[in-house]
């Protein structure tokens, strides 16, 4: 399978296969797409290395797929902003309305729904 260029960063990666941010890093990696999976605790997950922090990425990303709630994702925002993502998708229940605000002035697309469909409906 040929790689795509355009990273992903999945913010609140896991390495257990019931978690829905598992199962769109395997889906991700399986359609050849590049991905970044972020975890402060986690070394790997399915043999990539796993960022500790949104802020040690220093690379081109063209989405930010986020599996953190709504309250972790607040925190954060600045730190995703700053990675300067084409899009930005909002998983169930990681909906943030300040996010959303700040993510489309800046010219950021911002999708609430489900990557995991996104990818099985060819809408990726």
């Amino acid at each position: 399978m040929q790689q795509n260029d355009k990273k992903t960063v999945i913010l609140g990666a896991s390495d257990k296969a019931h978690r829905y941010s598992y199962m769109a890093q395997r889906s991700l990696m399986g359609a050849g797409h590049s991905v970044i999976p972020v975890h402060p605790v986690i070394e790997e997950i399915m043999g990539v290395k796993v960022t500790k922090k949104i802020t040690d990425i220093n690379e081109d990303i063209h989405t930010v797929t986020l599996y953190v709630g709504s309250e972790r994702v607040e925190a954060l925002i600045d730190d995703i902003l700053a990675l300067k993502p084409e899009r930005i998708i909002s998983n169930p229940g990681t909906e943030n309305s300040n996010l959303k605000q700040k993510a489309l002035e800046k010219g950021i697309e911002y999708i609430e729904g489900c990557t995991l469909v996104m990818l099985s409906i060819g809408e990726f």
